[in-house]
């Protein structure tokens, strides 16, 4: 089993990454492999809405080759999605923002089943607005969204302030927890458990 961890903050060790580790030293300690990648540092471009990416279905963003098609083979590979971004603006970051969108478009129905847990840095609030945009990306891809003992959340300006926020460290170790037990708990059902089929897609437009 692997953990996929996608830092889109541009510091490799700010405080969003320091949260992240609290997090992947938990899985770690399970025995479970983890890598984790910056991109907060990249220059990603947004998704065009040219449709390629649906249209040739290969899995990869047809529009730009960068670290987008780079690190998608890595995310269908790996069992578990951490993604952690810092507040701006009470958003997730704009370079993150453009490899999401690309990312889970390009590889849409293939994420399926996997586990996604997101981690956010903030100094003081818009933190949870950030923790439900990374959310709703695990959730339409049909991702188990893994949760913690709060929001997963934690607080700090100056790299390495967050370890002065006790409640949050808590916060990302059983995070951290609750997903090597679930990734262990799907091992364990692999050709006992079937999986669900997926249903055909249909779609509704409200604008006829």
């Amino acid at each position: 089993m692997k953990v996929l961890a996608i830092n889109g903050s541009p510091k490799n060790d700010g405080n969003t990454a320091q949260a992240m580790k609290l997090l992947l030293e938990e899985v770690q300690n399970a025995g479970i492999e983890t890598e984790m990648y910056t991109i907060g540092n990249k220059a990603i471009r947004g998704c065009l809405a040219c449709g390629q990416c649906v249209e040739k279905s290969n899995g990869r963003c047809n529009a730009f080759d960068d670290t987008v098609n780079e690190l998608i083979p890595k995310m269908l590979a790996a069992d578990g999605l951490v993604l952690g971004s810092p507040t701006y603006f009470a958003g997730i970051n704009g370079t993150l923002k453009s490899f999401l969108d690309r990312a889970f478009f390009a590889t849409r129905g293939r994420m399926r089943l996997k586990f996604g847990a997101a981690v956010v840095a903030v100094r003081r609030s818009g933190g949870i607005e950030v923790f439900d945009q990374l959310n709703k990306y695990f959730q339409i891809s049909e991702m188990t969204t893994v949760g913690s003992c709060y929001w997963n959340v934690i607080h700090g300006m100056a790299p390495g302030e967050i370890h002065q926020d006790l409640e949050g460290i808590r916060v990302m170790k059983t995070a951290g927890r609750n997903l090597a037990w679930l990734l262990k708990l799907a091992e364990q059902g692999q050709g006992k458990i079937p999986q669900p089929e997926p249903l055909e897609p249909v779609r509704t437009n409200f604008v006829r």
